[in-house]
């Protein structure tokens, strides 16, 4: 009886070689260089910006473009140079001055925390990053960010740029997960340098890198100083594989609306009647809906007879 015979196994399929993972050093002193030579220069960067010039400019920055923060920035300055000066006024007038901001709950928020700051801290914007994190309208975000860039201390400081930046040059993906995972903060922290001053800088460099280079759409891999490093890039720049990223819209939502409500408030010295607020917006059930979740939110308060202004209290 002949023995069978083996079945012949087909050639092994090559599996293209994974890019190696650059080391955190590898990373920090390029990135380090290339922000001290290309760094923007921005008002809550100067040292007279102070603590609470970094913390209003955190506060603005959520989800608002440079360029639209600057002039309220400064205006904003100028007019409360400390927490205290701003916890003097009523909430509403935080509201006022927010403009066009978007966002306006982040208005209240500040004006919450200078009042916290005044009452707690003596009107300093506290060091520490449970003090900061303990304020109210602090999120674990903000507190490392006012930690660091005005203290100059050892945090990892995760935003929407610093998170982009780490799923591409280490990761290899092109976008990190639409919301912020314990992996990337163990990934942060893995990253972070030793020493507290190069930390901070390390923190703002890696921000800055995602902001003008490194950025969601049309990167510019060109100008980028960990080009030659970057798992994404040298794996060829495969094409998200993740859930869709959210895209906003506002024409038509009802941010449109409580928008265009709030300006209207804004404008006005005196409270403002419900038929004036109907003028800005056709659907009444849309815009109804607005103006109650303004009211909700602290954002507008309701008076007698039918009459709207910015909070007071």
């Amino acid at each position: 009886m002949t023995a069978p015979t083996k079945p012949q196994s087909s050639p092994a399929t090559a599996t293209p070689t994974p890019a190696p993972t650059p080391t955190a050093t590898a990373l920090h002193t390029p990135v380090i260089s290339w922000f001290e030579t290309h760094a923007r220069d921005l008002p809550w960067r100067r040292p007279e910006a102070g603590p609470w010039g970094v913390m209003v400019s955190e506060f603005m920055l959520q989800q608002t473009p440079v360029n639209r923060v600057l002039p309220v920035y400064e205006q904003w300055l100028a007019r409360w140079p400390r927490p205290a000066d701003l916890a003097k006024e009523p909430p509403g007038e935080a509201v006022r001055a927010w403009g066009r901001l978007g966002y306006p709950r982040r208005a209240l928020r500040l004006h919450g925390a200078a009042v916290a700051i005044t009452e707690r801290h003596g009107g300093d914007v506290p060091r520490e990053h449970a003090q900061l994190l303990a304020l109210p309208g602090i999120g674990e975000y903000t507190a490392a960010a006012v930690a660091s860039f005005a203290y100059g201390q050892r945090h990892a400081v995760l935003d929407t740029n610093v998170r982009r930046v780490f799923a591409r040059a280490v990761s290899g993906t092109q976008y990190p997960p639409n919301a912020t995972t314990a992996a990337e903060r163990k990934l942060a922290r893995a990253l972070l340098p030793e020493d507290e001053g190069t930390a901070s800088r390390w923190a703002a460099a890696s921000m800055e890198l995602g902001a003008l280079v490194c950025t969601a759409k049309n990167e510019t891999c060109g100008h980028c100083p960990i080009a030659g490093q970057c798992a994404w890039r040298l794996a060829g720049k495969p094409a998200h594989e993740g859930p869709a990223r959210r895209a906003q819209t506002y024409a038509g939502t009802d941010r449109q609306v409580r928008g265009k409500l709030l300006a209207v408030l804004r404008e006005a010295i005196a409270p403002v009647p419900q038929a004036v607020l109907d003028r800005v917006w056709d659907e009444p059930v849309q815009r109804a809906r607005a103006l109650d979740g303004l009211v909700s939110d602290g954002l507008v308060e309701p008076l007698p007879g039918g009459l709207y202004r910015l909070p007071l209290t």
